[in-house]
């Protein structure tokens, strides 16, 4: 899919400001409203808008506490992968979980909880229960210094969504 300046100008717009109303986002981007949906609607269905979220101030829920682990497995076949990937998913304190290369880890996983104590309810009650998994390293977040959830965007028209830049 080839997207032009107003496609980019549209998806840089959603990604700061997800609650615009299709009126607002018209005027910014400077289309009348019907040409506007229909570029939205193209943009979901092309898969380039998965969904449209609220974010939510994370210590004002007081949920304090986040956590970087490393997860290693003890067998690397698809079924133990699989088995692991279904059971982290379950678990709401788990924001993140990708599978890495390069560490000694074979998951990382971003957890977010209320404090200590819950951290390690998680960890010990659920998180080195799930089959499989050997070892866990944790690490807990300082303080944010970057914190983003804004994609960066190309800054040309007639930019491919081919996933290299």
């Amino acid at each position: 899919m080839t997207l032009d300046r107003t496609d980019i100008k549209i998806l840089g717009l959603l990604q700061e400001h997800g609650g615009l109303s299709n009126l607002e986002l018209a005027d910014r981007v400077g289309l009348s409203p019907t040409p506007c949906t229909r570029r939205v609607k193209r943009l979901e269905s092309e898969g380039i808008i998965k969904s449209r979220v609220t974010l939510l101030d994370q210590s004002r829920l007081g949920l304090t506490l986040t956590a970087h682990i490393g997860v290693t497995m003890d067998r690397h076949t698809p079924e133990r992968f699989e088995a692991f990937e279904a059971a982290i998913s379950a678990y709401p304190e788990v924001i993140e979980c990708c599978v890495v290369t390069g560490q000694s880890a074979d998951y990382l996983i971003k957890v977010v909880v209320v404090d200590m104590a819950h951290y390690e309810q998680f960890l010990l009650g659920r998180l080195t229960r799930i089959a499989g998994v050997t070892g866990v390293h944790s690490s807990f977040e300082l303080r944010k210094v970057v914190s983003r959830t804004a994609l960066p965007l190309p800054q040309s028209a007639g930019t491919t969504n081919s996933g290299s830049r």
